[in-house]
C-alpha cells in the first residue's frame, strides 16, 4: 500500500492557533554581536539539555554547564539570566516549536486521508520530533516557575479543546459532549507514552508502536459514534 504523502510542518511557521504561544524568555543584552550571543546561547542549550536529561535539572549547576559548553563560567551571564532562562529557551525549541503537526490541524488538512492515517503520522512525527522536548518537559515539571507551568498546562488544555471539537465533527455527537474531551485527553496521554517509554520494549519497531497506538485511539472514537451516552450499559466485546 502506498504511504500517504504529508506535508512537513515547519518549525518557524506562524500560526493563530494559541497552543503555539511560547514561555517567555529573559531579555539578555550582554553581548552587542548578535549572531555571536545566538551562537554561544546555542552552545550553552546543547550543553545544558544533555545534562538536565542526564542528571536532572535540580543536580545540574551552571559550572556544569559551562565545562560542558566550553563558554566561560565568567561570561555566561552575557547570554542567558538564569538556569531557569535555558530550560524556557529549551522548552520553546523542543516542546512549543518542534515542528510536529498537531492533531487537529492534521484532520481539517487532510480529510482525504483516513482518520487512523492521520493519526499514525501524528503519532510518528510527535515522537521523533518532540521526543527529547516531551523528556525535557516531564522530568521538570517540578522545577518550573508557576507561571511556566501555568502557560505549558494551558496550551494542553488548548490543544485538548481543539481536538475535542475535531472529534465532535467525526462522530457528530453534540456539543460539548464530555466523552470528546476525555478521549482527546487520552489521545494526548498516549502522544507523550511514546518519548516516555524509552524504558520499555524498546526492541519494538517504532513505527509498528505508532500504528498500534493508532489503532487504539481509532477504535475510542469510533466507539463514541457507536454508543450514546444515554445508554445504561455497554455492550460487551462479545456482542
Amino acid at each position: 500500500m502506498k504511504q500517504k504523502q504529508f506535508p512537513s510542518t515547519h518549525p518557524g511557521r506562524a500560526s493563530s492557533h494559541p497552543e503555539r504561544t511560547q514561555l517567555q524568555e529573559a531579555t539578555v543584552a550582554g553581548v552587542r554581536n548578535p549572531s555571536l550571543a545566538e551562537k554561544r546561547r546555542e552552545q550553552i542549550c546543547d550543553a545544558a539539555l544533555e545534562l538536565f536529561l542526564q542528571k536532572g535539572f535540580a543536580s545540574t549547576t551552571i559550572r556544569d554547564i559551562c565545562a560542558r559548553s566550553g563558554v566561560n563560567q565568567a561570561s555566561i551571564y552575557d547570554y542567558i539570566s538564569n538556569k531557569n532562562d535555558i530550560l524556557r529557551r529549551l522548552l520553546n525549541q523542543l516542546w512549543f516549536s518542534s515542528g510536529a503537526p498537531s492533531l487537529p490541524d492534521l484532520l481539517a488538512e487532510h480529510p482525504e486521508n483516513t482518520l487512523q492515517e492521520n493519526v499514525a503520522f501524528y503519532l510518528k512525527e510527535f515522537w521523533s520530533k518532540r521526543r527529547k522536548g516531551t523528556l525535557l518537559a516531564y522530568r521538570t515539571v517540578p522545577h518550573l516557575t508557576k507561571e511556566d507551568r501555568k502557560a505549558m498546562r494551558a496550551r494542553d488544555e488548548q490543544f485538548i479543546s481543539r481536538l475535542a471539537e475535531s472529534i465532535e465533527d467525526l462522530t457528530h455527537l453534540p456539543e460539548n459532549d464530555p466523552r470528546t474531551l476525555i478521549v482527546a485527553n487520552l489521545v494526548l496521554f498516549m502522544a507523550n507514552f511514546g518519548p516516555l517509554r524509552d524504558w520499555l520494549h524498546q526492541d519494538l519497531d517504532n513505527d509498528m508502536v505508532a500504528d498500534t497506538v493508532a489503532a487504539a485511539i481509532v477504535a475510542m472514537i469510533e466507539n463514541l459514534a457507536r454508543y450514546s451516552p444515554e445508554q445504561s450499559e455497554s455492550p460487551s466485546i462479545q456482542d
